[in-house]
């Protein structure tokens, strides 16, 4: 079999329509050709997204808990943002949102994983960074809507982790980006 990965897959696309056109993203309606025959799916086109699993000097993770409408909850969160500045890397682009959001900034940074978070409906890639060294930063940034009255908590991994398990936070961005740093840790550890 070789190396387990996501195979891309180039199919003849018969037509497209642009079905609606958001603020921050579209719908679109493909129709494929898929072996003999032909598929239509419609699909929500995204720009794609930065997140940041801060952890401090503590092994804790800051956490953002904010008001999403399509769930009617305030869930809990790592910071994030879209890729909505023209030529800006993922990298960059959750710099900035960690300062933004939480007014940090860090001093390593590594990559951690990137994920497609719905691939049956949206074409989002999100991509995940791991940042320590946090130092707090003087900020201008004013924060509106769902940001206006976010909370703020730092939270131990270990804590986060069994609220991911135990089902109690089901964010899938925090989900797999604290699963994925603990896993990082783990294997820094294991290794010195």
């Amino acid at each position: 079999m070789g190396e387990l990965r996501d195979e891309r897959v180039d199919l003849e696309i018969v037509s497209t329509d642009l079905v609606y056109e958001g603020a921050v993203w579209n719908v679109r309606s493909d129709t494929v050709r898929y072996g003999d025959a032909q598929m239509t799916r419609q699909y929500v086109e995204h720009p794609g997204a930065a997140a940041v699993v801060a952890i401090d000097d503590d092994g804790r993770v800051v956490l953002i808990q904010q008001y999403r409408h399509p769930i009617k909850e305030r869930d809990w969160e790592i910071p994030a943002g879209l890729l909505d500045v023209a030529g800006e890397p993922p990298l960059e682009t959750a710099k900035r949102e960690l300062t933004e959001e939480v007014d940090l900034e860090a001093d390593r940074w590594q990559h951690l994983i990137s994920m497609h978070t719905t691939p049956g409906g949206n074409d989002e890639v999100v991509h995940v960074f791991l940042a320590r060294g946090l130092r707090s930063v003087e900020t201008d940034y004013e924060r509106e809507h769902e940001e206006s009255d976010m909370r703020v908590e730092r939270v131990p991994l270990a804590e986060v982790v069994d609220g991911v398990l135990a089902g109690r936070l089901r964010n899938g961005i925090l989900a797999t980006g604290a699963l994925a740093a603990a896993e990082v840790l783990r294997r820094e550890a294991a290794a010195s």
